[in-house]
């Protein structure tokens, strides 16, 4: 165990399309690999009739459970079902989104055979759960804390959604940092900047799969001074996909004429396939998609060019650049006074994104000195150590000033909204402002606070309302009323008021706004998220044991194939022999097994007997195992059995007789009597 904590702090960027994650060891960030040995994880999650699968596991069975398997859950996150974005979305997704009458979109998906529903929050957090599990298994340590990225321009509530997400993951989430800045000290720390003394000013450009953010920092010693900040929660490389997926759906429909985007497993395939394009298009000029009885038996197949791909998402590479230009006005800069631009993101190894970057710099090399997937998670598990108390000297003298990403005010009279904290303000920070009542004799207000840029309050996001009651009487505009505006280091918002000639105060943590989650939701789904936790180690138990039986199985049957029986037998009686072994293996390999009891410790020591006694198997050190002075040869280089490999035969075997109707003891039998060794009586179990 490392650090003043003792305990590991980790950081995880939770991704649109994937997520990563690290942690401060020896002295140094390692990016934490998951368990299929890959430093990025698919976010997704996949609901069977048998169980919940997450990442790697959820995308390979993607395409024949389309319906039922989630991704893009970030882009749900704090936006209602109604907005124009998410319709769009829906129209290219295979799951099922549907509205509460809160107008908050929600997955629908069959899960063991019922109709379930999850908010975004609880597919975040399932693939939250995911990466914290790979995390401790990495570190062979139990981790409680963590700090998660979100995007630049994620707003108040979807910060707070976020946060959710890793409460209900099991995680005490001790920060929230945004995608660039957490980019921005990787890529600090990796080159050094700063360390001479002498100020940069660095401009992050990441694009991701869902997000696109832009941000300007100034680096100096260990200080990282957030200038400015913007992007678009809704753009990434998945927009870029999907404007090839509406080509071609609208390419079959032209030759084939039948919609195909009425067939969820159709348009998965068709998005997969799109997205291997997309990649293939950053290394060579063109790729050829094919893709067998797409549909009612038509085939797609079809050639795209590089110039095609970027012809078809022009628009969305120059608003990139749009968003650039703003950042650069908000910070007061001239694109020469940025030092570097670093590349952020996997949408960044787009050449066309590139070309128009640099151009847009005057032909400036860009930076792509750090690994565009793994630098926000870097950066994030600096943080996580830096605010845990377990890292260097360097890393407790970093100095991180964010900025908010969208002003904040409350609506005055006549429906506008009065900005309290304009974007771009250095936060931690506090502000107080005086109103006064509006009515003659008014005892109360209410007090709506938003969010965003619009100078009408309804066009802006609504993060919360509250009332302030007990005001004095008195004629119009004699009553102040001081508004206190407070945002942490984290961009939580809290807001409260007081009537100054009274003392009388109320307030609002805009923790969760209308289209957040409440405690008690939350509460709910910390319950659901336990018990879907355990029923996966329930499951995952039951495969292990199985497996078990199945290595014992054909154990058996390789024993009787080699000749390694003392006994000898006739031709007819060994195909007896391997034909009744081999209808045990299949009947545990076809039929709904798992529904039985495999998980029994007796069990398992039982068949860890049997497989120690005919020898040793590959990953021998995954399996329960006998004392080996359980298992004494008497014929060397052969399977031996003793006594107690006998007795665990006849309940291994009592328990498959019970459980498929097959009866293997005659050939448990062949075994020992070449052993002389004393068989129980057959029974049942």
């Amino acid at each position: 165990m490392e650090g003043k904590n003792n305990g590991f702090a980790i950081g995880i960027d939770l991704g649109t399309t994937y997520s990563c994650a690290a942690v401060w060891k020896y002295d140094r960030i390692e990016i934490i690999p998951n368990d299929q040995g890959n430093r990025i994880t698919p976010s997704c999650v996949a609901f069977t009739d048998e169980m919940r699968l997450i990442g790697d596991a959820a995308i390979n069975q993607a395409s024949a459970n389309s319906i039922n398997t989630i991704f893009d859950a970030k882009r749900l996150i704090g936006t209602r079902f109604s907005d124009e974005s998410v319709q769009n979305d829906m129209k290219l997704w295979p799951f099922k989104v549907i509205a509460t009458p809160e107008d908050k979109p929600i997955f629908l998906v069959e899960y063991k055979g019922e109709e379930k529903h999850f908010r975004p929050e609880e597919i975040s957090s399932m693939v939250l759960t995911k990466m914290h599990e790979i995390a401790e298994a990495y570190l062979g340590s139990v981790v409680k804390n963590a700090v998660i990225t979100v995007p630049a321009y994620f707003n108040n509530s979807q910060r707070q959604a976020t946060k959710d997400a890793g409460l209900i993951a099991g995680l005490n989430v001790i920060g929230i940092i945004t995608e660039p800045t957490a980019a921005a000290i990787a890529y600090g720390l990796d080159n050094k900047v700063g360390s001479n003394g002498k100020k940069k000013n660095v401009l992050v450009f990441d694009l991701g799969g869902g997000t696109f953010d832009v941000s300007i920092l100034t680096i100096e010693d260990e200080k990282y001074e957030v200038k400015a900040i913007t992007g678009d929660a809704h753009l990434g490389g998945e927009d870029f996909n999907n404007r090839m997926v509406d080509q071609f759906i609208r390419d079959f429909k032209r030759k084939h004429k039948i919609d195909v985007s009425d067939n969820p497993k159709a348009i998965r395939r068709l998005n997969t396939a799109c997205e291997k394009a997309k990649r293939a298009l950053s290394s060579t000029m063109q790729t050829t998609i094919d893709i067998d009885s797409l549909y009612k038996g038509n085939d797609f197949s079809c050639t795209v060019t590089r110039t095609k791909f970027e012809e078809a998402n022009m628009d969305l590479f120059r608003k990139c650049m749009d968003l650039v230009d703003n950042c650069l006005r908000d910070a007061s800069m001239d694109k020469d006074c940025i030092d570097d631009v670093v590349l952020v993101g996997g949408s960044t190894r787009i050449p066309k994104v590139q070309q128009l970057l640099q151009d847009f710099f005057n032909g400036k090399e860009l930076c792509k000195s750090i690994n565009p997937d793994e630098a926000v998670a870097y950066g994030a598990a600096v943080q996580a150590t830096k605010l845990s108390g377990n890292g260097n000297q360097k890393v407790e003298d970093l100095v991180l000033e964010d900025v908010t990403p969208l002003s904040l005010g409350v609506k005055v009279r006549g429906g506008l909204m009065c900005v309290e904290i304009p974007r771009n303000t250095p936060i931690p920070t506090e502000k107080k402002s005086t109103h006064y009542t509006v009515e003659d004799n008014q005892t109360s207000c209410l007090i709506h606070v938003y969010q965003g840029e619009r100078p009408r309050a309804a066009d802006n996001h609504l993060l919360g309302v509250f009332r302030l009651s007990d005001i004095p009487p008195a004629p119009a505009r004699e009553i102040p009323i001081i508004t206190t505006y407070e945002i942490d280091v984290n961009g939580i918002l809290t807001v409260s008021a007081e009537v100054k000639t009274t003392g009388q105060k109320n307030g609002i943590t805009i923790a969760n706004d209308q289209y957040g989650l409440s405690k008690q939701e939350i509460d709910k789904i910390l319950q659901d998220s336990e018990k879907y936790k355990l029923e996966d180690q329930e499951y995952k138990r039951k495969v292990e044991a199985k497996s078990h039986l199945e290595m014992f199985l054909y154990k058996l049957k390789n024993a009787v194939q080699d000749g390694t029986v003392a006994v000898k037998l006739a031709a007819a009686d060994r195909t007896e022999v391997e034909n009744a072994i081999q209808e045990t293996i299949d009947w545990l390999q076809t039929s709904k097994t798992l529904q039985y009891e495999f998980d029994n410790d007796e069990l398992l020591q039982h068949v860890a007997i049997l497989n120690d006694a005919l020898g040793t198997v590959d990953n021998a050190e995954n399996y329960p195992h006998s004392d080996p002075e359980d298992s004494e040869p008497k014929n060397r280089g052969k399977p031996s059995f003793s006594r107690k490999v006998g007795i665990a035969a006849f309940h291994v075997v009592g328990f498959l007789r019970n459980l498929t109707g097959i009866d293997l003891s005659f050939v448990l039998d062949l075994f020992l009597k070449r052993d002389g060794l004393y068989r129980p009586p057959h029974q049942g179990n």
